[in-house]
């Protein structure tokens, strides 16, 4: 009985204690802001970091924070130390005599506790020009080019997806040849399935080798939307078959990268081109709006269709990649996915080559030929396509742009800037 009792007790104690535990909440909650609401400088300006720390509820006092600092991707030219004092520190961030972006990581700890935070400010980002080369021949390539997709036929199989349609959504799977070396590109088309007239919408996919779902929420909006694959990879291949693909590809970036006509994105670029040629031919078009959204890689193939295709006459894209490439050439932050940082990098490819050819690939060259209007967003946080990077590509754009930025954002979009991104081409479509 006493051994009952005994437990009972203990039980009775653990349970209580756990009740008076808050489930998820932190020891330490922390806040980094740049002392400028749009982390926003002028060339020359020296900014500064607050960090507001509690702890249980009390602001820090006596913790020391270390920090570090350069210029965006590149390795950190400032360290020090500072300390919380009531719940707050100031960093320096540092400053620049041309214009980009810096960041600054911050670190402290607490009962043990390790906590770090990167944040990134521009100094007259708007006055950040390319460093590509724009080819003289730029778009006699790329008109010829398309001159011969033109000759192939629309599309070679469409197949019903049942699984991705219901009463308002139809759903297929189509096959559009991009190239006369018998490349092409899968898609699925989603439908409205009201009988009415829409706008088509391409949304292109973010870099990798791997399966794509349609997108039935942009369908459901309105829109009929081409959900692309870029390797020629069937959407209902096995997993087995997208695992192959994905280790026979690799860094499918730098295949053929050497030559205008041999590089990888040729095709993509071309295929993108022809997809939109497709949803064009669908008696459900409205005959009058034709846009094109995505993010990363997406977002490059959003910017380089819209310059390619005539009938575009929207775009949405989010931090494109594949933007001014050649930055870490003159020692600043180029796009994904990081070519010539490292003179090493890649031997086996003649790197002076590459550099002429990716002129014909850059985003930066295409923004250059956006006519219609865009709806742009970014994050100052993002390592993978760096601020510098996006906008060299946004401020040579001369068509109207509407510019979202999110410094907090690292390599990925709000929900609440997918929604405004959304009812922007819905309100252009009107």
């Amino acid at each position: 009985m006493k051994r009952l009792l005994l437990t009972l007790c203990v039980l009775l104690c653990v349970t209580s204690l756990l009740a008076q535990t808050r489930a998820g909440a932190p020891y330490v909650d922390f806040t980094v802001l740049a002392d400028r609401a749009d982390c926003h400088y002028r060339i020359g300006e020296e900014p500064r970091l607050r960090i507001f720390a509690k702890g249980g509820g009390s602001g820090l006092s006596g913790v020391q924070v270390q920090y570090e600092a350069g210029n965006d991707r590149m390795e950190p030219d400032m360290k020090g130390t500072m300390t919380f004092m009531r719940g707050e520190a100031q960093v320096p961030v540092g400053t620049m005599t041309v214009p980009g972006f810096r960041y600054c990581t911050i670190r402290f700890e607490v009962k043990g506790e390790s906590y770090t935070e990167t944040v990134k400010v521009g100094f007259s980002a708007k006055d950040i020009e390319p460093t590509i080369s724009n080819p003289l021949d730029f778009d006699f390539f790329w008109k010829q080019t398309l001159k011969k997709a033109a000759e192939l036929p629309l599309v070679e199989e469409v197949v019903e997806i049942p699984q991705f349609s219901d009463s308002e959504v139809r759903t297929i799977m189509v096959r559009i040849p991009c190239d006369e070396e018998g490349g092409s590109i899968y898609g699925y088309v989603s439908i409205p399935n009201d009988g009415q007239k829409h706008p088509v919408l391409l949304v292109p996919p973010g870099a990798g080798v791997k399966r794509v779902n349609p997108s039935m929420g942009y369908a459901k909006e309105g829109f009929i939307t081409f959900t692309m694959e870029v390797h020629g990879m069937p959407l209902n291949a096995s997993d087995e078959f997208i695992a192959s693909e994905k280790e026979r590809l690799g860094d499918y970036w730098y295949t053929g990268i050497e030559g205008r006509d041999t590089y990888y994105y040729k095709r993509v670029y071309t295929g993108c081109v022809r997809a939109i040629d497709y949803l064009m031919s669908l008696p459900e078009w409205d005959g009058k709006h034709v846009g094109v959204t995505g993010g990363s890689q997406g977002g490059a193939l959003s910017i380089v269709t819209a310059a390619l295709h005539p009938e575009v006459d929207f775009v949405a894209a989010f931090y494109p990649a594949l933007s001014d490439v050649s930055g870490y050439q003159v020692g600043r932050a180029g796009g994904w996915p990081r070519m010539f940082v490292h003179s090493g990098d890649h031997p086996e490819i003649n790197h002076k080559k590459a550099l002429r050819v990716m002129g014909y690939y850059d985003v930066v060259n295409f923004a250059r030929r956006v006519k219609c209007p865009g709806f742009y967003n970014y994050g100052f946080n993002d390592n993978t396509c760096p601020p510098t990077s996006v906008r060299a590509v946004l401020n040579v754009i001369k068509a109207p742009k509407e510019i979202v930025e999110t410094p907090a954002a690292y390599h990925w979009r709000f929900g609440e800037v997918n929604k405004e991104a959304t009812a922007w081409m819905k309100r252009h479509c009107e």
